[in-house]
Parts: C-alpha cells; structure tokens; sequence
C-alpha cells in the first residue's frame, strides 16, 4: 500500500506544502516513523522535535512551518492522521457469523435474525437482543438481560440478571454488570447481605471498559447515563447514578448512591465517598479524593479535595516549606541572640546600679557622722 504525498492530501482535504509527486508508503508516530512515512505534530511549539525526525512528510496545522520537510496542512491533524494510518492499515472486518452451534441459547431467548453470537458464549432464559448486535466468545448474559441494536459484548464479559444496554453501546472484554453491591447489615454478629433486588442500565452509546465493574442496585437501577465513556478497571457501586457524556479515567472508584450531572471527567484513581453529588461539568483531577459534593462546573484536586485554584496555592506554599525552615532557624538565631544581648544589657545595667549605690552613702549615714 503506498500513495502520492499528493494524493494523501486529496484524501485528508489538506494543503501541499512540498514535493506532491513524493511516495509515502506507511504512516507512524513521530518516535517511531522512518523514511518512506508520514508522522504528525499537532502544535507550532512542537516544531522544535521535527530537527530528528526521519519521516518523509508530516500532517500539521494550518499556518505552520515545518522547516522544508513536505507537509499537509489540515483543520485537524488528529481527525486527519487517523484516516491516513487507517488507510494504510484499514481495519479488519468481521465476517457475519450468525448464531453458532457452538453457543449455549436458552430457548426462551428472542435474538434478531442479524444478531452474531461466537462460540461458547452463553444467552439466558428470556434475553431479548437487537438487531445487529455481536455477542463474542465467553460471554454470558443472565436471563432477563435486554441489549439494544449494534450492541458489541467483548469475550469475556458478564451481563447479570435483567441488566439493560442501551443502543450502540461497547462493553469490552472482562467487564461485570449487575454484580451483587458491598452492602451488609451486623445480624448477630455476623455480616448478612442486604437486597440485591435492583439491575444495571446503560443509556445509548455507553462504553464500558475491559475488567469494569458495575454493581447492581439494592431495590432499583444503577444507572449510566447517554454516551458516558468509562475507562479499565473502573469500578462503580450499587444505586450510583452516573449522568450522560461523562468521562472516568482508569481506576475511579464511586462509593454507592453516588450521582453526577452531565458532561463530568474523573481523572485517573479518583476516590468518591457515599451519597456525594457530583456537578455538571465538574472536572476532578487524578487521584483527588471527593468526600463533599461538588458544584457544577467546578474543578477540584487532591486529597481531600479542593478547588483548584485553592489547591496549588497550598501546592505552592507546601513546595517553600524547607526554604521557610531554613528562615526559621536563622530568625531563632538571631532572637536567640537578641534575648541573649538583652540579657548582657540587663546584668550591665544592675550592676552599674550596685556601683553607684556603693559610692554613694545614704542620708542616714551622714546625718550620724
């Protein structure tokens, strides 16, 4: 697979800048492209990395100087430079298989007639799945469970009892839905475990990440909401209610009763307390603990979190603490040495006082001479 320099642009809508009739044969970071490819740099204060750089051409933004190497000039260098590696190594496509003999389909399961379901998966009683949907290997859905259209399950994964996916929506391979919440109560000294009565539901165009977990409500739903993308190895408590077009990096953990509005972004090992309200368009920064809820829009850091404005001031001043105690000391010195000169003063002073008091003889003592 190879095309013009020329051709690339054409295909990206970009602008030449160079050679149009240079052969480009591939498509690679810029660490990793050598000659022959096209890389990219997505801002001018990059430019300085394009000194070692051994690719051919490179996809940069409008109004940019790539220092004589052939470039295309683009609106969005991301968009466009994945269509290129796509066109270079365009993306496998899977191949209708329908329902394999080799799954375990409960009887009572309704499956639309495009719906493919890969060897040794397992469908429960009652299950309903829409229209081109794929279940892959080792999949088990539970009865009841409801998946909408172009829903793809990841091998692996674990749909308990009733949980609903919304459309279009991605669970990848490893993920568990609907498993029982960390809720007990003390009966005779014993932990016993409460209702687990309630489900799992995704909204449309949910993505769930590979080995994340999703609890099950105690009476009612847990809920993701509209096109929340959820990283790895998240893990996400009974009864929360998790609002549309989030974003929850790897390692987030949301205690139960949990909700936050729309459009929120966790960083990576976010902490969350019990029945706190996240905010719409709050974002939290990597491992910032939330005990309090958070207003909308606002952005919080650390542990336990705060503003984070308020936050890197703390940062800040925490960063001069050894100058300080350095200042400290030579202050203590030099009071040290001021009380101990006041000290010197003091003793002159009395004894000066003793002097005078000596040379000096008193009334009495004249009147009797």
């Amino acid at each position: 697979m190879q095309a013009t320099l020329a051709q690339i642009a054409n295909l990206v809508d970009g602008r030449l800048v160079g050679r149009d009739d240079l052969v480009i044969h591939g498509a690679a970071s810029l660490r990793d492209a050598g000659p022959g490819e096209i890389t990219l740099i997505d801002g001018q204060e990059k430019s300085c990395n394009l000194a070692a750089c051994r690719a051919s051409a490179v996809i940069v933004p409008k109004v940019f100087n790539s220092n004589g190497l052939p470039a295309v000039q683009v609106d969005d260098v991301h968009c466009a430079f994945a269509a290129i590696l796509t066109y270079f190594h365009p993306r496998r496509q899977e191949k209708r298989i329908g329902l394999s003999p080799l799954a375990a389909i409960s009887p009572t399961a309704r499956l639309a007639e495009d719906v493919d379901v890969h060897p040794l998966a397992t469908i429960g009683d009652e299950v309903t799945i829409a229209a081109g949907s794929t279940i892959h290997s080792g999949v088990h859905i539970m009865a009841g469970c409801k998946i909408g259209q172009h829903v793809t399950i990841f091998p692996n994964a674990v749909l308990y009892e009733n949980t609903v996916v919304g459309s279009r929506s991605v669970i990848h391979a490893g993920a568990v839905l609907g498993a029982y919440g960390f809720g007990y109560c003390q009966v005779e000294g014993r932990h016993k475990l409460s209702a687990q009565l309630g489900n799992v539901v995704l909204g449309p165009d949910v993505e769930i990440g590979a080995c994340t977990t999703i609890d099950r409500g105690t009476y009612g739903p847990t809920v993701v909401g509209e096109g929340t993308k959820i990283d790895d190895l998240v893990m996400i408590a009974h009864n929360c209610r998790i609002g549309r077009h989030n974003m929850l990096c790897s390692q987030v953990g949301i205690a139960g009763s949990t909700t936050t509005g729309d459009h929120v972004v966790m960083a990576g090992q976010v902490g969350v307390r019990d029945h706190v309200h996240i905010g719409t368009g709050a974002v939290v920064g990597a491992k910032t603990g939330i005990i309090n809820d958070v207003p909308d829009g606002r952005r919080m850091i650390g542990i336990p979190a705060t503003p984070e404005r308020e936050q890197k001031l703390k940062l800040a001043a925490l960063s001069k603490l050894p100058e300080m105690r350095r200042q400290m000391k030579k202050l203590q010195q030099t009071v040290d040495a001021l009380v101990q000169e006041a000290d010197n003063c003091k003793l002159r002073i009395e004894n000066c006082k003793l002097k005078i008091v000596k040379r000096d003889p008193s009334p009495t003592q004249n009147a009797s001479d």
